[in-house]
């Protein structure tokens, strides 16, 4: 859909964060005379009044009967449209649109396909693909836009000034079926790997894969680049896209530290800034796709060393008194924690675990630690911390490692510096859980970390190269 196609429609926005206020000043801007109603928690409300002059009607009165008054809700990501009141909407009629698809379809050309965009999605290692995708467009002289997830909503550059030539798009779980929903193909769309997320907003597992997978089998990418290595994507027929396979021996694919394009060596990634293996490993997933746009990816491999890190991805912050403080306050899934681990082997590590709980199942990670278990002490920590320990408890009755509970981080930091002692080595936190309830998201709780280490929060959070360069 769209926005010229929202003239004469009841149209309501659901949220007043970042997408919330991007969507109300395109369509101030291009539909000047829509009536607008907003709906967001009452502690919102006086501050959209004042920022939007009275230009919106503002309610807090947020339930099925009140959204389903209007034919269409433009709602901001987090909102789930599996909820009880958006399910009550949509059975009266309301149709939920948010920010992404409103994009999508602006920028589609005739024949339906967003050209020079690859999207990004994949549970783990999104973020820094995506960053590290249009770092290498740049290198090749190419104007790229580096939006969606990683902290610019794709409304804030609906029309920028100047037009990039490429567009890096990262989106979240709750984006990918936006895409689909627009009615129109990107013409890259990358998957890396998957799995359960988000299980609060998706409703089950099932659910979740499910959504992810609408970029790809419901989106129709003109060219679908996919991990081999994920038995979910391995699985899968798109008879509509062309699919491109990495990790795999015909593709990009690594062996051991080096880039392969099938038999071919290309580049040791071994001195490379990508922080962990699995991050050199979606390296692959970048050249495919940079090659997928009829780039020579061959070429532009070696300038991945200039490339920087994003904050609170496996960051080091630095080290105080023999502790080095890394920051992997993105972690939101067990998988991750333990990809954070891997990082760190043959180090003497305390691992910080735990958050938001929204039933991630974590045995997975226990039954890992059974088995290959680096010098670690474990603290627990936040609403699931308790749950987490009570699964690693007979591990550690067995001194396979040290187990120690916390209430919240400044806590686990205590007991961090006292399980080092004064050997010293890393305090790792990668929390395998979301920020929710301590937190406004996982950046300020990143920032948390690096105060309560010692750092200046100011100076480890900006993302590198977000927006247009």
């Amino acid at each position: 859909m769209r926005i010229s196609q929202l003239e004469g429609k009841r149209v309501a926005l659901w949220g007043w964060g970042r997408e919330g206020r991007a969507a109300f000043r395109v369509l101030q801007q291009r539909l000047p005379s829509l009536p607008l109603t907003l709906f967001c928690p009452e502690a919102e409300a006086a501050a959209a009044r004042e920022e939007t002059h009275g230009a919106l009607q503002v309610r807090s009165d947020v339930s099925g009967e009140a959204l389903g008054a209007f034919e269409l809700v433009i709602k901001s990501p987090g909102i789930s449209p599996y909820g009880e009141v958006a399910q009550a909407a949509a059975a009266q009629g309301t149709q939920f649109i948010g920010g992404t698809a409103l994009w999508f379809a602006e920028h589609a050309d005739a024949d339906g396909t967003v050209r020079d965009t690859v999207c990004v999605t994949g549970t783990k290692g999104k973020s820094t693909t995506t960053s590290l995708l249009a770092h290498l467009l740049r290198a090749s002289g190419a104007p790229t836009a580096l939006v969606g997830n990683i902290g610019l909503p794709l409304l804030e550059v609906l029309d920028p000034e100047p037009v990039p030539r490429y567009w890096a798009v990262e989106l979240s779980s709750y984006q990918t079926g936006e895409v689909a929903r627009s009615g129109v193909h990107p013409q890259v769309a990358v998957i890396l790997n998957l799995f359960p997320e988000h299980l609060d907003w998706h409703g089950s597992e099932a659910r979740y894969i499910q959504d992810k997978l609408r970029l790809v089998t419901e989106a129709a990418p003109r060219i679908a680049v996919l991990n081999a290595a994920d038995p979910h994507l391995a699985a899968l027929s798109l008879p509509d896209s062309e699919v491109v396979w990495f990790n795999q021996p015909q593709g990009w694919h690594m062996r051991g530290d080096v880039v392969h394009r099938g038999g071919q060596a290309v580049f040791d990634t071994a001195s490379t800034p990508l922080p962990g293996r699995h991050n050199r490993g979606n390296l692959c997933a970048v050249l495919a796709a940079v090659e997928a746009l009829g780039l020579d990816a061959v070429a532009l491999a070696p300038s991945v060393q200039a490339f920087r890190p994003l904050p609170n991805r496996l960051q080091t912050l630095g080290s105080r008194e023999g502790v080095t403080f890394v920051n992997d306050s993105i972690s939101t899934t067990p998988h991750a924690s333990l990809a954070a681990l891997e990082c760190f082997a043959g180090r003497r590590i305390v691992l910080l675990v735990g958050g938001h709980d929204r039933g991630l199942d974590w045995h997975d990670f226990v039954q890992h630690m059974a088995h290959d278990v680096p010098p670690v002490e474990i603290v627990t920590m936040g609403a699931n911390g308790p749950r987490i320990h009570d699964l690693l408890q007979p591990l550690a009755d067995q001194g396979r490692f040290g187990l120690h509970a916390a209430t919240d981080l400044p806590e686990a930091m205590r007991l961090a510096r006292a399980a080092l002692g004064a050997q010293g080595g890393v305090v790792l936190m990668s929390p395998g859980a979301p920020s929710y309830g301590v937190y406004r998201d996982y950046v300020a709780r990143g920032r948390h970390f690096a105060e309560l280490a010692g750092f200046d929060p100011d100076q480890i959070t900006a993302i590198p190269g977000i927006g247009i360069a």
